[in-house]
């Protein structure tokens, strides 16, 4: 089962859904209840205004899923700096593993993988609890063969394939996730001590071009968020209304 949260518009506001439901539908996947529901600027704009609402109602109707199709893994996107609605997403995902697990008893096992990094980077604390696939020639070449058909997005594509090779693309890690969510780690924990993220300081750039009117940055838009998440989760447990768990089942979801 797999969740999208944007319809990947873009800046140009032109959806690319239907190839993600190509891909999909080829794959045998099934689509969550969040599935391209917005368009990558309302995302853009509810980060930037400080819309945390908009964010805690998706995490609770994500864990509302969850729980309503027995989701026992979670894989979504990784916290890489690169795209402020991937990490978004990870934070939100976070959130709503620990509301299935404080609302119902249970946390999905939950991972994530690497979108922009090489497939294989894991940190040597985390490659032992990881999750390795290693492919054979027919599954690489069927995955090779759905990245080079998706369309919009051949120039990322064919950008990766040139930097890290195919070979690199025969490994598959899903790394364990400690939710940013979970009540009582409440350490900050900044990943760009020395520099921002590369959204930021690619957003930067675009404002001076005048591309954007505005610079999402981490410190000021996308860290109030997950403290907002974080508060959410820590102060409002008691109040948290999931459905009922059905019958034990195994289910893995993808954000």
């Amino acid at each position: 089962m797999v969740f999208v949260l944007t319809d990947g518009s873009g800046h140009a506001g032109k959806s690319r859904l239907s190839s993600t439901t190509r891909l999909l539908s080829a794959a045998g996947a099934k689509q969550g209840s969040i599935y391209g529901r917005f368009p990558d600027a309302a995302i853009y704009a509810a980060i930037l205004n400080h819309d945390f609402r908009f964010f805690i109602n998706l995490a609770i109707e994500l864990s509302e899923a969850f729980v309503r199709e027995q989701i026992e893994y979670v894989a979504g996107d990784a916290i890489e700096g690169y795209n402020p609605v991937h990490d978004v997403c990870r934070l939100v995902t976070d959130a709503a593993v620990e509301i299935m697990h404080l609302a119902r008893g249970r946390r999905p096992a939950s991972y994530d993988f690497l979108t922009v990094s090489p497939p294989d980077d894991c940190p040597e604390s985390l490659r032992d609890r990881a999750i390795w696939l290693h492919l054979d020639d027919s599954s690489l070449e069927r995955k090779l063969a759905a990245a080079r058909a998706y369309a919009e997005i051949a120039g990322e594509v064919n950008t990766a394939l040139g930097e890290m090779g195919t070979e690199a693309f025969r490994v598959e890690c899903l790394r364990p996730v400690e939710s940013s969510c979970r009540p009582g780690d409440e350490a900050w924990r900044d990943p760009w001590v020395n520099q921002p993220p590369w959204y930021e300081r690619h957003g930067e750039r675009r404002v001076a071009d005048g591309y954007y009117r505005r610079v999402l940055r981490y410190r000021e838009h996308v860290r109030p968020l997950e403290e907002a998440l974080r508060r959410y989760v820590k102060t409002s447990v008691d109040r948290l209304v999931v459905p009922q768990q059905p019958p034990d089942a195994d289910a893995t979801a993808a954000t």
